[in-house]
């Protein structure tokens, strides 16, 4: 088995709002790949006293943990008691109600000898490839869907959209929300391999179009996550004024998880 990850903050000058791992456990049956991108809070604030990368760290780590240690549970029942765990951290001291308490995009994979298991919620991206290397993308295009007018204000997408129905759902304080993601299970013999991808990575094929899903892949099998990471940052710098549709920052949090089984 190969596993490979990359992660890279958008700015040097702040912390990455990113969590990756990649779980195998003890006994050496299956494993597990959990990928988040941690939403960047605005400037008025969460109802929050920690940070992002505090709650993709717990959330990141609870996750992993219950991914490898309880095989036999689901992975949405997986996500809602990781989200549970994760929000009682912190109810005490925070509003949880509020839209913008810290939150995350969620990709997980897990193997064993007989199934993949998959769970995507909001805009982070899933490929499988199969043994004869058709790649397939698992996304929740929920956010893509949106009508750009109806994106035209955090305020107007957090009263509106943000975790509602009609909108887009991100893992927040709501353990019920893992049950909006897309999942699925296919047949262990059916997936040669397969790579998680923040959209600050994604942005090789959605933003800048350098390519399609499958090259993306065959980039990532050649030349390492670290490659596609690094030629997401030359597209960024050579169009600093944002002039591709969709970008909002110039750069952001990159994170690539690859395996090959």
């Amino acid at each position: 088995m190969r596993t490979e990850l990359a992660s890279e903050p958008g700015d040097a000058d702040r912390p990455n709002e990113d969590f990756a791992s990649v779980g195998l456990p003890a006994s050496g049956q299956g494993g597990s790949v959990v990928v988040l991108d941690g939403v960047t809070p605005p400037r008025t604030g969460t109802g929050c006293l920690h940070s992002v990368p505090w709650f993709t760290a717990r959330l990141g780590g609870a996750l992993t943990e219950l991914t490898v240690s309880l095989p036999d549970v689901p992975l949405v029942d997986a996500l809602s008691r990781a989200i549970a765990r994760t929000a009682e951290a912190h109810a005490s001291t925070c509003d949880l109600s509020h839209p913008r308490t810290p939150q995350a995009t969620v990709v997980v994979a897990r193997w064993s000898p007989e199934t993949v298991e998959y769970l995507v919620l909001s805009d982070s991206a899933l490929l499988l490839e199969s043994p004869d290397r058709v790649v397939t993308p698992v996304l929740d295009d929920r956010l893509a869907l949106l009508p750009r007018s109806a994106l035209a204000t955090d305020a107007l997408v957090d009263s509106t959209l943000r975790n509602k129905e009609g909108g887009f759902f991100t893992a927040a304080a709501d353990p019920s929300v893992s049950r909006r993601a897309v999942t699925g299970t296919l047949p262990r013999p059916a997936v040669r391999a397969l790579a998680a991808l923040t959209d600050g990575a994604t942005r090789w094929v959605e933003r800048f179009e350098e390519g399609d899903w499958t090259d993306c892949f065959r980039l990532l099998r050649k030349e390492g996550t670290q490659a596609l990471v690094d030629r997401v940052r030359t597209l960024e710098r050579a169009d600093p004024a944002g002039s591709f549709p969709g970008r909002s920052k110039t750069h952001d949090d990159a994170t690539v998880v690859y395996v090959e089984f």
